[in-house]
């Protein structure tokens, strides 16, 4: 489908969001829109095709996502709405992902609503150091909460007032050393045995069986995937870098059906319109499954990955070699699995079992 044929627009069809899709009639132009979007839906009062609008949809028309959407921008004195504006564009210009944009905008607005008519670019660094101090102490604001609110308020000041470094001397709040939350071997084979949709079962063993993230899972494209190394590429993942996983020997013949059935075009996995599967409804599998397979422990779908991550260290790699398999930056973040893996801790003894008493 050749999209230069059609014009879209966003707007309003009986109280909900669409995308209007307008162009000079004929057959086939017709038929290619059907066959691209089945879901596309004809209106006679506006005279125009339209579809939902949807992020996947924005995206694969090339449209510019909304990220003005904020209900808190009404409140933002108007001495600091210009701010917001050149914050959001500089994010933008940066490449970063629509959910980080949604939050760093987020966390951006709550201080400049806070701020009122006291324009932002003159804050003073003991005023920043109270507006963090008020979020801690009268806010209760967690540690992963106050670590997206300082780092997208350092980037409005680094990154658009080009303001220097030594600018935030501000301790960030100290993370809470919590241990990854995993599924044993045992329970990994519960949970798959609870699904019998092909497509659904494959998608988490690729989470599983190459340590994926949700998003990197979704966004993995038929051409990513070389059977003949057995490789997956992964690019543009976390921190911009792309990398090679394994692709595991036991899942390539249920690749190679459902391939076969489903043929898809350019997502491996794609979404009712087109594009990449939505991470929200393979989180929403993974939820459906746990609860199937009576598994009762508070995990999300990341503890594929920790498992993937766990049980390749009990089983002896290296964990240099886990460290690149997964895309950590730092062998900090890596190491953690070492307090988390049974034959490590199963292995160790007391000295008082070693006495003769």
């Amino acid at each position: 489908m050749d999209f230069s044929n059609y014009q879209f627009s966003i707007g309003q069809h009986k109280s909900k969001n669409v995308i209007f899709i307008k162009f000079d009639y004929n057959e086939k132009h017709k038929k290619d829109l059907q066959s691209r979007f089945p879901s596309a839906k004809w209106s006679a009062s506006k005279k125009a095709w339209y579809l939902p609008d949807l992020p996947s949809l924005r995206t694969i028309l090339g449209l510019k996502m909304n990220n003005n959407n904020f209900k808190v921008l009404d409140k933002i004195h108007r001495v600091n709405k210009q701010a917001l504006h050149k914050f959001i564009q500089q994010l933008e210009l940066k490449a970063y992902s629509a959910n980080t944009i949604k939050m760093y905008v987020s966390e951006f607005s709550h201080l400049l609503v806070i701020l009122n008519d006291n324009p932002v670019d003159q804050l003073a660094p003991y005023r920043l150091k109270d507006y963090f101090l008020y979020c801690v102490q009268e806010l209760q604001m967690k540690e992963r909460k106050m670590n997206g609110k300082i780092n997208a308020i350092k980037f409005y000041f680094e990154q658009v007032l080009h303001k220097p470094k030594q600018f935030y001397d501000i301790p960030g709040p100290k993370k809470q050393q919590a241990l990854p939350k995993m599924l044993s071997k045992t329970e990994i084979t519960k949970l798959f045995k609870q699904i019998s949709n092909k497509k659904h079962l494959l998608i988490l063993k690729l989470v599983y069986g190459m340590g994926l993230r949700v998003s990197e899972v979704v966004n993995i494209k038929i051409s990513h995937i070389d059977s003949d190394r057995m490789q997956v590429l992964i690019p543009n993942a976390k921190g911009k870098k792309d990398r090679y996983v394994s692709l595991p020997e036991t899942v390539l013949e249920s690749l190679r059906n459902y391939y076969k059935e489903n043929k898809p075009t350019d997502y491996l996995f794609e979404g009712q319109y087109g594009g990449p599967y939505s991470t929200g409804s393979v989180q929403a599998i993974f939820k459906r499954a746990m609860k199937a397979a009576k598994i009762n422990k508070h995990i999300g779908i990341h503890g594929l990955r920790h498992s993937y991550a766990t049980h390749l260290l009990e089983s002896g790699a290296d964990i240099r070699f886990i460290q690149e398999l997964l895309g950590h930056h730092s062998i900090k973040t890596t190491q953690i699995y070492t307090h988390v893996t049974a034959t490590r801790a199963g292995d160790i003894k007391s000295p008082l079992d070693n006495l003769q008493v």
